[in-house]
């Protein structure tokens, strides 16, 4: 569907239609959001392993470290394990985000040049 033509719109009208057609993507701006949300999430869930395993090392004595010290470190690699999947998930769909936008932008330059290749044939028949 293609945007009137009416040139009096105001730029706030132009993004209302932009968002209804969905012309503008805005999962590419949410996503970001999304992103440190779910690190945070992932901090949170890396913090609570390691405040476990700090926890039981202390109430167990020296038994308990030996226990809470794999368990810290495997706390941390699946901190640093779930931030890299999470990282590549959402760069997934940014790149399918901007994979639409340029999509876009190659539609509507070749909707101008055949444009303007339609002018100058006109213009010719015009002339002869």
């Amino acid at each position: 569907m293609r945007r009137p033509a009416n040139s009096s719109k105001t730029s706030s009208a132009h993004l209302l239609w932009d968002l209804l057609t969905f012309d503008r993507l805005i999962a590419g701006g949410i996503i970001h959001l999304v992103y440190w949300a779910g690190l945070g999430v992932i901090a949170l869930l890396g913090f609570f392993a390691i405040g476990a395993s700090a926890g039981l090392a202390l109430h167990s004595g020296a038994t308990g470290w030996l226990l809470a010290a794999p368990v810290m470190i495997g706390g941390l690699l699946l901190m640093l394990a779930l931030s890299l999947i999470w990282r590549a998930s959402c760069e997934f769909y940014v790149a399918i985000a901007r994979i639409s936008d340029d999509l876009h932008a190659l539609r509507r330059s070749d909707e101008a040049a055949a444009a303007a290749q339609a002018q100058k044939a006109a213009a010719k028949r015009a002339e002869g």
